[in-house]
């Protein structure tokens, strides 16, 4: 099965994303690659799609954030990219009130979720904000940190408005809450584009072997083979550790017609009754978890 490769464009309301977008799009075109695009704004009407290409097969998500209001639809729309698009790489840009750990959980599926391939979050500051976040709201501030630590490849933006040594707190500032990041300094979001085709993926299934002890936020892929116990899958979450933040999937139990839809968040899980047989894919999204030990568990229920 052809896997897409997908990436969160992540960072606050005026970082750069979308000037970030459009030179990751120059780029892909040189590459050759079948891109397509998804666009999540807040408000009723999209401005910056208007900067896209005509040629590029592009979904806008209006009204809502990912992390809530339309969950529903960005699982459709992504649907559809890949059912009649077909593309290598889809390129998420989110509202810059999104959270990463909600983000990744918006776009992976159950349904889908083994067709794609999750590169990572790649996240825009705008350097000046950074410096002066502490007149920020602390949410605000919060949430920006957040989109910093969870980040792949971290882009520093309009370094032209920075001296030598602010330059050098941000950077000091950033690898210290994102050791692992990639980050760069520079102006218009131009940036070294081997650095995201090299960015790790952070995914790990029965389908797809990657990197199994990831040192920051990653997801997890489970195909259950048959139905379970439902009184040995309790005991599976109640053991689960706590950086363990999102589960969504599809489970079967014995006696049971039909699967369940099943979802599990900071702890608490919800069990809702399917009226249809539907793939038992389960997407987990945790920190600093030993994937290979959670398979292996899996597999004894």
């Amino acid at each position: 099965m052809k896997q897409t490769d997908i990436y969160v464009l992540s960072g606050f309301l005026g970082s750069g994303k979308t000037t970030l977008l459009k030179e990751i799009l120059k780029k892909e075109k040189a590459l050759g690659r079948k891109v397509a695009v998804l666009m999540n704004e807040l408000g009723k009407i999209s401005i910056d799609s208007n900067e896209i290409d005509g040629d590029i097969p592009l979904k806008e998500l209006l009204g809502g954030c990912v992390c809530c209001t339309i969950q529903d639809e960005v699982e459709a729309q992504i649907q559809t990219l890949l059912v009649q698009e077909k593309p290598d790489v889809i390129y998420f840009e989110t509202t810059g009130a999104a959270h990463p750990v909600e983000t990744i959980d918006g776009i992976l599926s159950p349904i889908f979720a083994d067709q794609l391939r999750f590169k990572g979050i790649i996240t825009v500051i705008n350097g000046r904000q950074w410096l002066e976040r502490s007149t920020l709201s602390a949410p605000i501030q919060q949430l920006i940190m957040e989109q910093a630590r969870h980040a792949s490849l971290i882009i520093v933006n309009k370094e032209d408005q920075l001296t030598e040594a602010e330059k050098a707190k941000i950077t000091f500032e950033l690898q210290s809450i994102c050791s692992h990041a990639f980050t760069v300094l520079t102006t218009y979001s131009k940036f070294p584009f081997e650095k995201l085709l090299e960015m790790e993926s952070h995914i790990y299934s029965g389908i797809t072997k990657t990197s199994v002890h990831a040192l920051h936020l990653s997801t997890f892929v489970y195909t259950f083979k048959k139905s379970i116990a439902a009184d040995q899958f309790e005991f599976f979450l109640r053991e689960l550790p706590n950086t363990i933040y999102r589960i969504k999937g599809y489970v079967k139990f014995h006696q049971a017609k039909y699967p369940d839809l099943f979802q599990y968040s900071y702890g608490m899980p919800l069990f809702m009754q399917e009226e249809m047989n539907m793939p038992l894919n389960m997407v987990f999204i945790g920190e600093n978890i030993d994937w290979k030990k959670v398979e292996n568990e899996l597999n004894l229920l």
